[in-house]
């Protein structure tokens, strides 16, 4: 579909590990031993990068994410708890936009560029087969007035929040099923819902599929003819330290008239040493 929005993003994440060092016998002097660099496993820290481009028409948005967490973890199970800053840039491009009054003055006085600062938060709890979190975007709800003449033409970030769950059922040695649900509110009480059902095999190929409810203040008044309803269809695989994914959106909107649907491809590498990765965080 021509002018159909796109998004390109790339993203990394780790976990602090600091060296430690490891009494591995005594020297032939009293108070000298010989020591031994070692990783240690216990590092709690992580932190991440997000950078992103919206193309929107006539509006572009793009901006970076830079995230601190922290993890306290059993032997089993794992709580975590994370921070965001969250850069954005909106502009817009006059060029694109088709007006019914060109000389409109309002418009004239409109800027073409705003920028914001805004932070996000969200809290982990995960298990061998049970993970759950909450969170919450655009904390500080920061807003800019593209209007100088006009102090009520404000573009504000619209704070979130975000529910999600799921549980994994073995079937046998190499295959477990996945259902899983990603709940999001908003401050105007406009909601929606993605219901999930993957399937693992050997955890190095995964399909599945989804239904996303469309926006509407009540998640009960959803159908399959809702705004911005409907269903997506993905897979992927892992070959060693890579993962490629590809899934497909199909809409029951009324836009279905004009498109069959928007696509999306992942591609990521792994890499570092075990003591680098969470095994609570080896869910794709």
């Amino acid at each position: 579909m021509q002018g159909a929005p796109a998004t390109v993003a790339i993203s990394g994440q780790t976990r602090f590990v600091r060296s430690s060092h490891i009494s591995r016998g005594r020297g032939i002097f009293k108070g000298k031993s010989r020591r031994k660099r070692s990783m240690s496993r216990g590092g709690k820290v992580g932190y991440g990068g997000y950078i992103f481009s919206d193309n929107l028409g006539a509006l572009n948005k793009t901006g970076f994410q830079a995230t601190y967490s922290y993890h306290l973890s059993t032997r089993n199970q794992a709580l975590s708890f994370g921070a965001s800053i969250i850069g954005l840039q909106y502009s817009l491009n006059k060029d694109k936009m088709v007006l019914e009054n060109p000389d409109d003055i309002m418009f004239s006085l409109t800027s073409d560029r705003g920028y914001f600062i805004d932070g996000n938060f969200g809290v982990y709890f995960s298990e061998k087969n049970l993970y759950a979190g909450f969170s919450t975007q655009n904390l500080f709800e920061s807003f800019f007035n593209f209007n100088k003449a006009d102090s009520s033409a404000s573009l504000r970030l619209e704070r979130q929040y975000i529910i999600m769950s799921g549980y994994r059922f073995d079937l046998n040695r190499h295959i477990y099923v996945e259902p899983s649900f990603n709940f999001k509110l908003s401050e105007n009480v406009v909601s929606q819902i993605d219901l999930n059902l993957t399937t693992y095999f050997n955890e190095n190929y995964w399909g599945g599929f989804a239904y996303r409810s469309g926006g509407s203040s009540r998640v009960s008044s959803e159908t399959l003819g809702g705004r911005g309803s409907g269903l997506i269809f993905y897979g992927g695989a892992r070959i060693d330290k890579f993962f490629v994914g590809y899934s497909v959106d199909y809409t029951f909107s009324s836009l279905q008239r004009r498109t069959f649907g928007s696509h999306e491809i992942m591609m990521a590498l792994r890499f570092g040493d075990n003591a680098r990765r969470y095994r609570w965080l080896n869910r794709y």
